[in-house]
């Protein structure tokens, strides 16, 4: 069977299921509709691995605060209505400890489906609300994974005048003061640590002028994304994402023979003291 990427499946699960339900129950209900909550779907780096852990038909609704008090309502229809599985794959998940303890079969009882007013699921998930401001501080505090997701990730359906897509729109990337200062900050990582595998290896610290190398070796990839105007992601696809910044092989090479070199030198003998002055 061919792999159907997450954000492909969120798409036909909201036109053929979701959707319809809103229509037949809701039919006043201005909602917005997308995945936009985290997974490997977001950044379109899932693979068939990624169906071990939470990866599904799944999405979000949202709506305005206005219809806040519907929300419950609306989550009662949808888990009313759904199919037990949607092309093949099923439409609720079972935790670890529900299918340990005999709560729920191996398909479950949880639906991937969650509805919010939308200003507070922003709040909760980056911690303001970008359809209104996005102050300096709201910038340097919130994690590049994060504003990756929420960028990243896709609208299928944005009923709510577009507030949704303008949020999302008001994320793209940092202010040109921000991210100069951001790009600043990163260097200035690298400043305080590059000196330190050459020093490491001089007293034959093999693993800790390894993890220095590693540690630098990622502060300069990020930069690198940070430069390309791409946010970072965390790091299991910090590697996936700088590879595909134009010209990043010959950067990934030095970083690579950066690495084997640190691994030579602190085979090296360490470097005689010097004799004290008389």
């Amino acid at each position: 069977m061919r792999f159907l990427p997450g954000l492909e499946l969120s798409r036909h699960f909201h036109a053929v299921v979701v959707a319809p339900v809103l229509r037949r129950n809701f039919a006043d209900l201005r909602y917005a509709a997308g995945r936009l909550d985290g997974g490997s779907e977001l950044l379109g780096l899932d693979t068939s691995r990624s169906t071990d852990h939470d990866w599904g038909c799944r999405l979000q609704l949202f709506v305005g605060p206005a219809d806040a008090h519907r929300v419950p309502e609306v989550l009662d229809a949808v888990d009313a209505a759904l199919p037990a599985t949607f092309l093949g794959l099923p439409t609720r998940f079972a935790d670890a400890e529900d299918v340990l303890f005999g709560v729920a079969g191996e398909n479950g009882v949880r639906h991937g489906v969650t509805a919010h007013e939308l200003g507070g699921w922003f709040h909760g998930r980056l911690g303001f609300d970008p359809s209104r401001t996005v102050s300096t501080s709201d910038w340097l505090a919130t994690p590049t994974q994060r504003l990756a997701e929420v960028t990243g990730g896709a609208v299928f359906h944005d009923g709510l005048d577009g507030v949704l897509t303008r949020a999302r729109s008001a994320l793209r990337w940092y202010p040109d003061d921000v991210w100069r200062y951001v790009l600043a900050a990163a260097w200035t990582r690298v400043a305080q640590a590059e000196h330190l595998p050459g020093r490491c290896a001089e007293v034959g610290a093999e693993v800790g002028s390894r993890v220095v190398a590693a540690g630098v070796a990622r502060d300069l990839m990020r930069i690198g994304l940070l430069a390309g105007r791409r946010w970072p992601p965390y790091d299991k696809w910090l590697g996936t994402v700088f590879g595909r910044l134009p010209g990043a092989a010959a950067v990934t090479a030095a970083l690579a023979d950066a690495l084997d070199d640190n691994r030579r030198a602190w085979r090296r003998p360490p470097i005689a003291p010097e004799r004290p002055l008389s």
